[in-house]
């Protein structure tokens, strides 16, 4: 069973980055898209942005809450996905997820990165 691996949450001022990384614990066959939902204290789990791993850079698509701030990027050798979270804002702060999707398997999740924006 493949287990997906997060770090790099953390607490932030307002405007400030983080990055955050994501990493499969062993090889992924075919094709797949990565990405990460968020959840914050009270709401639905909502998608930030997703990555597909093909082509030379991936298919991106971003929520429009993100758009312009967020940046996702992969690294196929290592099966990871990274976020890369610019010009934070307190509506940001939220329980981050890492996520994988297949064809014909299930949705895995990761266990989860807090990011905390506030001053």
């Amino acid at each position: 069973q493949i287990q997906l691996v997060e770090s790099g949450g953390g607490w932030v001022q307002p405007g400030g980055s983080l990055r955050l990384s994501c990493a499969a614990s062993r090889s992924i066959s075919g094709s797949y898209l990565m990405g990460w939902f968020r959840q914050a204290p009270g709401q639905q789990r909502e998608l930030v942005a997703r990555i597909t791993n093909t082509g030379a850079t991936g298919a991106t698509d971003y929520s429009d809450a993100v758009k312009g701030r967020f940046t996702i990027s992969r690294d196929n050798t290592k099966y990871a996905v990274y976020l890369q979270m610019n010009d934070l804002k307190p509506e940001d702060t939220a329980i981050y997820y890492c996520y994988l999707n297949r064809i014909l398997a299930e949705t895995l999740w990761g266990q989860g990165t807090q990011v905390n924006v506030s001053s």
